[in-house]
């Protein structure tokens, strides 16, 4: 009874959060359709469905999340730290890495937005990349690499990439990196390298804790760069977003009731994969305790039911009307608001990420409360408002990507050696967590539809958009970093010289 009122408890914060996190989106939402592109209620009725759907879905998907997701990654970590054969370490980061990749939904969400090379290849090979980017962070952490070097040098190695992949490859690529690490791969990964800092002691070992997720998603970059090259496809349509015929509200419910099914057995096939991989860990090692189990398996079936629920929610209510802004904003006489929109939008729809809640909880845990949930929140939202508006002056100007990226990057990257190690890690792992399903399937048709109004390349204008939203927070967090860093100094210095006066006025008698 008692675990039954605590999880209770737990779901009614979880539910106040998700509440918190949905409803200024869906006001925004709500205002734009009755003030300057007004929307037909069917549309409208759908949204609000599906708003309903991601705050129930989100609810229970951060609970458990918190009851299975963190203790098996943490509880593989912490093993695998311990393990004799390094190698068998290596071999469950690559298996593990291509596993929970090809059971992200969002990856085949851009899958279909590049008929020109089949699903499988693009889904495997983002899978390989990871995979083999897990096994690197991996090896960062066991040789005790700086991660500022480490990335410099892969970024260094995407940029060069960037000259012999075709144009149109290039934003696609970058989305790749940000939309692979969503709400099953981002828990996992983080919690797993949270175990395998937590044996280690020492200085480093807050920091060690966080860049698994922004390698691993340096991986999806090139392998689609790689794909790009090997192809070398010519024009390349998207797959363009259907806007579903919605007369009442009974229509509006009948389309969710019909893709119910798809998400139950889209989800069963995402996380089954991480769940047979758990069963065979605990048989060979027995970690776990019969009630730790029972525990686990139970937020195993919160964190099943929150997915199909978030999931059906964002890609039947929030598509279409992501979709219908974009292009309304951009053929009205209003253009302009396309940036001021996109930007409000952008501040609060990082907060309805599910993974977001699960990065600012760790901060804050791993970081002994020096970086607050809130803190990361507001540079977090701050960070997107920025990319979005960005994304959607290139969107009206036709801007190449790459003018915004490498400069970005090159400043993030030179930030990294003047902040403690810490911000660095939970920075760029904020970029992949920021960029999730909520930004590929509003953002990215809200940008889609409005480039399609106003006759823009879609691969180029378009896409990108996850990019600049998996960018930004790297550069918004170290700062975080650096001013407090900066507000450490000051106040040493001052106390030391506090001390100094204090010791000078002291009159020293014979």
């Amino acid at each position: 009874m008692k675990n039954l009122f605590n999880i209770s408890q737990n779901l009614k914060q979880k539910f106040s959060e998700a509440l918190k996190s949905v409803l200024p989106v869906t006001a925004i939402v709500l205002i734009l359709s009755v003030t300057f592109v007004p929307l037909e209620p069917g549309p409208v009725v759908l949204f609000l469905f599906g708003a309903l759907l991601l705050i129930v879905g989100m609810s229970f998907f951060t609970l458990g999340v918190d009851m299975s997701m963190m203790p098996m990654g943490e509880g593989i970590g912490v093993s695998m730290s311990k393990a004799r054969h390094k190698i068998f370490p290596v071999l469950l980061c690559l298996v593990l890495g291509i596993l929970i990749t090809v059971a992200e939904p969002d990856l085949t969400v851009l899958a279909n937005q590049v008929p020109a090379i089949e699903n499988p290849v693009i889904i495997i090979s983002v899978a390989v990349g990871v995979g083999v980017f897990l096994v690197v962070a991996l090896l960062r952490t066991a040789l005790k690499l700086p991660l500022s070097y480490v990335l410099i040098f892969f970024y260094a190695v995407v940029f060069i990439m960037t000259i012999f992949s075709p144009t149109n490859f290039i934003p696609v690529s970058f989305d790749a990196g940000g939309v692979t690490t969503g709400p099953i791969t981002v828990p996992f990964i983080m919690a797993m390298g949270i175990g395998l800092a937590s044996v280690k002691s020492g200085k480093d070992t807050g920091s060690d804790s966080f860049g698994m997720v922004a390698l691993c998603s340096i991986g999806p970059i090139l392998s689609v760069l790689i794909l790009g090259i090997i192809y070398n496809p010519g024009e390349v349509t998207p797959a363009q977003v259907i806007i579903p015929d919605v007369a009442t509200a009974k229509d509006a419910a009948r389309y969710f009731v019909y893709a119910f099914p798809d998400y139950f057995g889209e989800v069963i096939v995402a996380l089954a994969p991480i769940g047979a991989l758990f069963l065979i860990f605990e048989l060979i090692t027995r970690r776990f305790k019969k009630h730790q189990l029972i525990r686990i398996i139970s937020g195993f079936l919160y964190t099943y039911l929150g997915l199909v629920l978030f999931l059906t929610g964002v890609n039947i209510g929030f598509m279409p009307v992501g979709h219908l802004l974009g292009t309304m904003i951009a053929s009205s006489a209003y253009k302009w608001l396309l940036i001021p929109v996109g930007m409000i939008v952008g501040y609060f729809i990082v907060a309805a990420e599910p993974a977001v809640h699960v990065l600012k909880k760790q901060v804050e845990e791993v970081s002994n409360g020096s970086v607050s949930q809130r803190s990361m929140g507001i540079a977090l939202s701050l960070g997107v408002a920025v990319s979005v508006g960005i994304a959607m002056l290139r969107i009206l100007t036709g801007v190449s990507l790459l003018w915004f990226l490498i400069p970005g990057y090159v400043v993030a990257l030179a930030l990294s050696f003047f902040v403690p190690q810490i911000f660095t890690g939970i920075a760029f792992d904020a970029g992949g967590v920021a960029s999730g399903p909520m930004t590929a399937t509003f953002l990215l048709p809200l940008a889609m539809g409005a480039c399609s109004a106003l006759g823009g390349d879609l691969l180029t204008d378009a896409f990108g958009i996850v990019a600049m939203v998996a960018m930004t927070p790297l550069l918004t967090i170290q700062l975080l970093g650096f001013t407090g860093a900066v507000k450490k100094k000051i106040y040493d210095r001052n106390f030391e010289l506090a001390l100094t006066k204090a010791d000078d006025s002291i009159v020293y008698f014979d």
